[in-house]
């Protein structure tokens, strides 16, 4: 800083506030300024910075799964709300790999974020405490925390599972399917919870049956889509929940392009995301919609309410409403 200040002849003071606070430079002396900093290719050090403020002007995000797209989406709604008021969003993705989550909460407890946004698969406790013990918030995505860990963003998950089996039971399909798998995911628990409380709504008329996929993903629902294509035609549900979107269309492939067992004249299909990939089906998914961006935006609000409240704050739920929307493989 002291070269550019030379080499601008300004102040080191001067220069610190071109890069902090612009406004309080003259508009003559700051593009002097920049000019000096672009010809000696100065970069600031933000690790030193760091260590006198305590913090950067950065927010580190962690996600389960950055190929799901509801995880895309929150990352999107952070960073426009991270931008909106001064600071840069970090992304981390796990893989739904817990020891790789907590080496990115403790990475960006050690660069000394601003506070961290945390979107698991799985309770995260033990690594919230130990981040926010070294003063660092957290605001937790897409899972309830323990009462008085930390804020969080939720969507009802609960409410996701009884819209898709509403809508099922609404447009006359009875013999209900759910494919799931990993019931000690929360928000898979909690879809599974929605399912049932729906058909047991609809009466003895409704019947459900719970498939085990093993997994989450295309592959699984491919294996799943075999075995229901080799069922007597007696024997296939007539209406079909997926707990992801993925699982869904690697189904709906399965039965209706590679068995030729239509849908959704023979099998009704809703998935419970509605990620990126669900109106590209081979038959466009019905879904529920997951309000990823506006969950990323809350996230950021709740994050920047802590930091300026201090000590005075308290912690807050933001419970989001999911939607359902219709497309071709489950019509009205």
């Amino acid at each position: 800083m002291q070269d550019v200040a030379d080499a601008a002849g300004v102040s080191v003071g001067t220069v610190s506030n071109v890069l902090n606070h612009p406004a309080k430079v003259s508009p003559a002396t700051a593009e002097r300024v920049r000019e000096a900093i672009s010809r000696l290719g100065f970069v600031r050090n933000d690790a030193a910075r760091s260590l006198v403020s305590g913090s950067t002007n950065s927010v580190g995000m962690v996600l389960a799964d950055i190929e799901n797209s509801l995880f895309i989406d929150m990352a999107h709604g952070a960073q426009d709300a991270a931008r909106a008021v001064g600071q840069n969003l970090l992304l981390a993705n796990t893989a739904c790999d817990m020891t790789l989550q907590d080496d990115y909460l403790d990475l960006f407890d050690e660069s000394r974020v601003t506070g961290v946004l945390l979107a698991p698969m799985e309770d995260s406790s033990a690594g919230i405490a130990r981040i926010r013990s070294h003063g660092r918030q957290v605001v937790l995505l897409n899972y309830a925390p323990r009462p008085g860990t930390c804020c969080s963003v939720l969507v009802n998950n609960e409410h996701v599972g009884y819209l898709a089996a509403r809508h099922l039971i609404d447009t006359g399909r009875t013999r209900l399917a759910y494919v799931v798998a990993h019931d000690d995911y929360q928000p898979v628990r909690d879809r599974r919870r929605g399912v049932r409380a729906a058909v047991e709504e609809a009466g003895p008329g409704v019947t459900l049956e719970e498939i085990d996929s093993v997994g989450l993903t295309s592959s699984h629902g491919h294996v799943v889509g075999q075995d229901l294509a080799r069922r007597a035609p007696d024997d296939l549900p007539d209406g079909l929940i997926a707990v992801t979107d993925e699982l869904a269309n690697a189904i709906i492939h399965q039965l209706h392009a590679v068995a030729g067992i239509r849908v959704p004249d023979r099998v009704a299909v809703v998935g419970c995301e509605n990620n990126r990939a669900a109106g590209a089906s081979v038959v466009p998914l019905t879904a529920v919609d997951m309000p990823g961006r506006t969950m990323g935006q809350e996230a950021i609000r709740l994050l920047m309410d802590e930091v300026a409240s201090g000590a005075q704050h308290r912690h807050a739920t933001v419970v989001l409403e999911p939607e359902l929307i219709v497309r071709a493989s489950a019509p009205r």
